[in-house]
């Protein structure tokens, strides 16, 4: 198994860099085994970060391509429950991803609520506002 770094998942996904997609479309495409490339919840989430801001993706667009990752079998995520789960949060609402993953990642951990000074959070994230 290999650890694949944000920049390989965005030439791969987005085949913008004549010299690096081409590279990162040959790595990808020789991973043979089930999970023998592993994506970090780090990386899943600067790449939502990276699609979103720089690339400027739609929200759905993001979410097409984070499904894309999610599926793809030679891939293993990290903690791949909690990002499925964020996941939906973030495609019906609102949210930053990032926010969904933080609260569904406490929920896993069997954390009661997830408090934020976040309006936004609280609103669509499923997080307690503090007041």
């Amino acid at each position: 198994m290999i650890g694949l770094d944000t920049n390989v998942l965005v030439r791969y996904i987005m085949q913008d860099d004549p010299k690096q997609s081409p590279k990162a479309t040959t790595i990808v495409e020789s991973l043979d085994d089930v999970g023998s490339g592993y994506v970090t919840l780090v990386s899943i989430v600067e790449l939502v970060w990276v699609l979103s801001a720089c690339f400027e993706l739609t929200r759905a667009q993001v979410s097409e391509a984070l499904d894309g990752i999610i599926r793809t079998k030679q891939f293993k995520i990290e903690s791949a429950d909690q990002v499925i789960r964020a996941l939906r949060v973030f495609k019906g609402g609102k949210s930053d991803f990032a926010d969904c993953l933080i609260e569904r990642s406490a929920d896993s951990a069997g954390c009661e609520k997830t408090i934020t000074f976040d309006v936004n959070a609280s609103k669509h994230a499923g997080m307690t506002l503090i007041s």
